[in-house]
């Protein structure tokens, strides 16, 4: 029997700056293929060893506000100054084709994506503590003081949404917060609305086997 069809589960990722988002990703893509990542969009400069349409697709200001008259993006938001957008062909594209796809955005952007993807599955990254955290912004070395204070303010008011989010991992040990996050997938992949149809097609083969499809 081929496998049936069945729509893209879409995940979201969201943490403050300087928890380790970013690397925790990096190392959960190779460890579950199945899983396309979206690449944000934003109107901030490249930082150092930054690549286009890699870590970002870099826009100006001008093509970003375009892109908004124009319903491109799933969501959007201005942040700390800047744009950030998710595209929405590209993966409403995927989802439709069965690929699972996973997000990075923030806390407002979330709530936007919900409203189109009620199912999505929303994971929320902690830090340890947030002295942990202001020192990993603060060896990061790429924002200046006033800068630095203002992503430190945003991250208090960012965890406080993090009881809204179906899952929270606290990257303390980055391994164990990846198998963290590898095993949220994996046991989402076998939640029974999305082995519903493979389920339904075994009920009806049970009830009349002529039902049953032909390989």
């Amino acid at each position: 029997m081929p496998p049936l069809e069945r729509a893209g589960e879409l995940f979201i990722i969201s943490a403050p700056s300087g928890v380790g988002k970013s690397t925790l990703i990096a190392e959960l893509l190779p460890v579950c293929p199945r899983l396309r990542f979206s690449v944000s969009s934003t109107t901030r400069a490249p930082r150092p060893g930054e690549i286009d349409a890699k870590d970002y697709h870099f826009l100006s200001v001008e093509d970003f506000v375009q892109g908004i008259n124009s319903g491109r993006f799933l969501e959007w938001a201005r942040v700390h100054g800047h744009f950030y957008g998710t595209d929405r062909h590209i993966v409403e594209g995927w989802l439709d084709k069965g690929q699972d796809v996973l997000l990075d955005i923030d806390v407002q952007g979330t709530k936007l994506v919900r409203c189109a993807h009620p199912g999505a599955r929303t994971i929320f990254v902690l830090p340890p503590s947030m002295e942990v955290l202001e020192k990993r912004l603060r060896g990061r070395a790429t924002e200046g003081p006033e800068q630095l204070a203002i992503r430190i303010a945003a991250a208090s008011r960012e965890i406080l949404e993090a009881p809204w989010y179906d899952y929270l991992v606290v990257n303390d040990n980055l391994a164990e917060a990846v198998e963290d996050l590898k095993a949220i997938v994996r046991a989402c992949r076998l939640d029974r609305t999305v082995s519903a149809p493979a389920l339904k097609s075994l009920f009806m083969s049970l009830i009349d086997p002529a039902l049953t499809p032909r390989s």
